[in-house]
């Protein structure tokens, strides 16, 4: 490890908290499956299960632009705006929580959410759901393949674990992992000197772990309050005081393609989230040439999109009793 990070001209305390990502976020509750994948993946496309039947959750988390949405925030059941910048599904499986505020423990949880939310694909009731993919065949078959011990597998449930299964597939290994398997030849010079810039400037204090983030909840502004503070953050989740303006760290991985920034997306731009952070976080006031030099290195986390894995499947077909929109 030594003799590494010597090569690396990074000194070893710098990386040992630093992991590469695995190729698979295993869940121990929801073992996976070919046939959960698949169903999963299907359902995760199908905008069937919105109220209008036409949102899925690629909608707002589109696979084929790094599993973000590019407005600040997203549009939903009859146009409305979320009140948050929509994350990244991408490696999110391996965070301690989902949301900004952490209100659902793991993705096979999160994926209930959006469904149900008024503002997003608003189905009436669980039962609703339910009745729209029972009133598909090629559904019910696909579930009882993928939920072969159930007596009753269409579940609202089993519907939430086979997304939740197949977004734990949705990893992107970039040349930082390679670089973290002892590949020194994976970063440039620059981007080895702006990991260092970024380690040096405190940024690593939250930005750590495998997904450099993800792993722990932050005070927006911690050394400096915050000027907007109209969203409780994860007070709204446990009610208490100190959780403020408190949200979950957003990870970094393929941040250069998820923008805009932070819980509102009000930062347009890599470099003045960059900035911001400094200022706000960690005391700093970053001139340019640190901003760019940091961001050189966030370049590298840029990962590789599971093409085939994420391919848009071919539905099942709608049937005669499948339940009308309710609405635009």
């Amino acid at each position: 490890m030594q003799l590494w990070a010597a090569e690396a001209n990074i000194p070893e305390s710098r990386l040992k908290n630093f992991q590469p990502l695995p190729a698979f976020i295993n869940n121990p509750r929801n073992p996976v499956t070919e046939e959960k994948i698949q169903l999963g993946r299907m359902l995760y496309y199908d905008p069937r299960l919105s109220a209008n039947q036409s949102i899925s959750c690629n909608s707002c988390h589109d696979l084929a632009r790094y599993g973000a949405d590019t407005g600040r925030v997203s549009i939903g059941f009859k146009g409305q705006a979320g009140a948050r910048n929509s994350p990244t599904v991408y490696n999110a499986a391996g965070h301690l929580a989902q949301f900004w505020d952490g209100r659902a423990a793991d993705v096979e949880a999160q994926a209930k959410g959006p469904v149900m939310n008024p503002v997003e694909m608003a189905m009436s009731s669980q039962e609703r759901v339910i009745a729209t993919v029972n009133s598909m065949p090629d559904y019910v078959a696909l579930f009882a393949k993928a939920f072969p011990n159930d007596p009753n597998p269409v579940t609202f449930d089993n519907l939430a674990s086979a997304i939740g299964i197949f977004e734990r597939g949705l990893v992107t290994p970039a040349r930082w992992d390679k670089f973290l398997q002892r590949d020194t030849s994976a970063l440039s010079s620059a981007e080895k000197a702006g990991f260092n810039k970024f380690f040096e400037s405190g940024c690593a204090s939250c930005h750590t772990g495998t997904y450099l983030g993800g792993s722990q909840y932050q005070r927006l502004g911690l050394i400096k309050a915050w000027p907007e503070t109209h969203d409780p953050g994860r007070y709204a989740v446990t009610g208490k005081e100190v959780d403020k303006n408190v949200f979950k760290v957003p990870a970094l991985r393929n941040i250069e393609k998820t923008g805009p920034y932070y819980h509102d997306g009000s930062v347009a731009t890599l470099s003045e989230a960059i900035r911001l952070m400094g200022e706000y976080q960690v005391g700093k006031m970053l001139n340019q040439e640190d901003v760019k030099s940091i961001e050189v290195f966030l370049k590298s986390l840029t990962g590789d999109i599971p093409a085939e894995y994420v391919k848009s499947p071919v539905l099942p077909k709608s049937t005669a009793g499948t339940p009308k929109p309710m609405g635009n």
